[in-house]
């Protein structure tokens, strides 16, 4: 199916939305769940410029080049195409926060500031306090569920490494280096 340019901006923005529930579903039920054997490496310290976890990014980037192929090449219309422009769009966002922002596997100076920003590192570190595939908290990657709230489920948390209130701290650099 053919769509306008200006639809295909919103099915891309659409699809942006979308990934991040997938994202949510395969970070928390197969990544924490049957492809934990990949996804480990994200929760040891790295020895490395890469981890095991990295392939995640491989596989899913290919199936990203899929959908815009199937619109571009096999002619099955730009919705296909704008499909696939969505998911690239999201690797971006996630490869940003992630791993720039958060575990500074680009070196920069950014400080996140903003309430937003903050609370999506807390978040995330919090996440890897546990080091295990169970007990941890807060799967997606540009949404998060209120601190407290998240403090609050993991008091009693399996395997929990490291204390709550140091996960939170933000001064350390180190902290989201030795978490993966």
């Amino acid at each position: 199916m053919d769509i306008t340019p200006i639809q295909g901006l919103g099915l891309a923005l659409l699809t942006v939305a979308a990934m991040e529930a997938f994202a949510y579903a395969a970070h928390r039920w197969l990544m924490h769940g049957p492809m934990w054997f990949w996804h480990a490496s994200h929760h040891a310290s790295r020895t490395g410029h890469f981890e095991r976890n990295d392939r995640f990014a491989l596989v899913f980037g290919l199936a990203s080049c899929l959908p815009i192929f199937m619109g571009t090449q096999l002619r099955l219309g730009t919705a296909w195409t704008w499909g696939g422009v969505g998911i690239i769009v999201y690797g971006m966002i996630y490869f940003l926060f992630h791993d720039v922002l958060v575990h500074r596997r680009v070196a920069h100076h950014i400080v996140p500031r903003s309430r937003y920003l903050r609370r999506i590192v807390q978040a995330h570190r919090l996440h890897h306090a546990v080091g295990t595939r169970d007990g941890t908290v807060s799967f997606g990657f540009l949404y998060a569920p209120p601190i407290p709230v998240l403090v609050a489920t993991m008091k009693h948390a399996p395997g929990l490494r490291v204390p709550v209130s140091t996960a939170l701290s933000t001064a350390p650099r180190a902290a989201a280096e030795t978490q993966g």
